[in-house]
């Protein structure tokens, strides 16, 4: 067997998946155990892939203890198509949205919305380039809001809700994209979450709706077929073909995650990773956080050097070195490197110990 070479991948999405899980889909790729063809091939209508969808829901409601009032559906179209489903089932006619806008991505969520219907922002942090979350005091909640729109992770930014914010008895949706199952959630808490899978839990293609069954009935039989939650619902995420391959390789990452130790077991070790990287971030000043300290995040962590030709010499000096993906995005610049539940420790150590090599020749 050909020893395949494989850099650290600090890409923010799509993301480092488990090397035991590729080894996996390597493996019984040209033909599932027992079925005799690839999943790139399997009918959506097969038992077989019946047994595959449903195992990959029963993982992910084990993992995050998802009551049975809620559905689990599987979508296409990313997070980005969620911006513009969610006002258009759960945002009724004369209502208003709440949008807490802490991040570029609650941004064009807001602009999605209201195209749709009445938006209004509860609170921003725009003001300074979304360097911290908005404070529960900051929050403006309109009284019987259709739902309150949040998004747990910036992945721009780096930063990361620690707490959920306070709405009462309204309806709170979240965009946990870049985060979702880094860490323990109360799923009680929400009304709606919605996941791309292509951090945390899978590869690109396939995203997650956890939806609170009442909610359902929002959805008009006058929406688009295909972009209304009841429908999806009710046919079990196969009212059409679904992103087979996506669906298999994300309950491989779910069954990964379990024998990890669930959601407990692997916050503490993106704690871990986290940790060494901030510190080395925080050490001398050479590096800058862009995030505030207190609301940091676990998955996309963010930094700037002195100068842009220094970021310049970084990325292409630790892109030879192997460590790929540390290129910040490109509406904020500087560096980020996103190090998912899937992202190896030594990975981690071997950015910290190319960024005191850097600062020693560079600072």
């Amino acid at each position: 067997m050909t020893t395949v070479h494989r850099v650290y991948n600090f890409s923010a999405g799509p993301a480092v998946l488990p090397l035991s899980v590729l080894e996996e889909i390597q493996r019984d790729l040209i033909s599932l155990p027992g079925v005799g063809m690839s999943i790139l091939e399997i009918s959506h209508r097969s038992a077989p892939f019946e047994r595959i969808l449903a195992e990959a829901e029963a993982d992910i409601r084990t993992l995050a203890g998802i009551p049975a009032s809620y559905k689990v559906v599987f979508l296409q179209g990313g997070a980005s198509l969620q911006f513009s489903m969610v006002p258009m089932n759960l945002l009724t006619p004369g209502s208003t949205a709440d949008y807490i806008d802490g991040g570029s991505w609650a941004e064009k969520a807001v602009k999605e919305a209201r195209k749709i219907g009445n938006v209004n922002v509860a609170a921003t942090t725009k003001g300074e380039n979304y360097a911290r979350i908005p404070r529960q005091d900051e929050l403006k909640l309109t009284p019987n809001a259709a739902y309150v729109h949040m998004t747990s992770n910036n992945t721009i930014e780096g930063t990361e809700y620690k707490d959920l914010p306070e709405v009462g008895n309204l309806p709170l949706v979240s965009d946990t994209s870049s985060d979702m199952f880094s860490k323990p959630i109360d799923v009680t808490r929400h009304a709606l979450i919605y996941s791309g899978a292509q951090k945390n839990m899978g590869p690109a293609g396939v995203t997650v709706v956890i939806i609170r069954e009442d909610l359902l009935q929002r959805s008009q039989k006058s929406l688009p077929t295909m972009l209304n939650y009841a429908v999806h619902a009710e046919n079990g995420s196969l009212y059409n073909t679904p992103p087979a391959f996506a669906v298999y390789t994300m309950g491989l990452v779910m069954k990964w995650l379990r024998r990890e130790g669930g959601l407990a077991a692997i916050e503490k070790v993106n704690v871990r990773k986290a940790g060494k990287l901030y510190a080395e971030i925080d050490r001398t000043g050479f590096y800058r956080g862009t995030a505030q300290k207190a609301q940091r995040s676990l998955m996309n962590v963010t930094f700037r050097l002195p100068s842009e030709d220094l970021e310049k010499q970084f990325v292409k000096e630790s892109t030879a070195a192997g460590l790929d993906g540390l290129k910040g995005h490109r509406s904020v610049g500087g560096m980020r490197a996103s190090i998912y539940n899937a992202f190896p420790e030594d990975g981690v150590d071997a950015l910290v110990g190319f960024m005191r090599e850097f600062e020693a020749r560079r600072g």
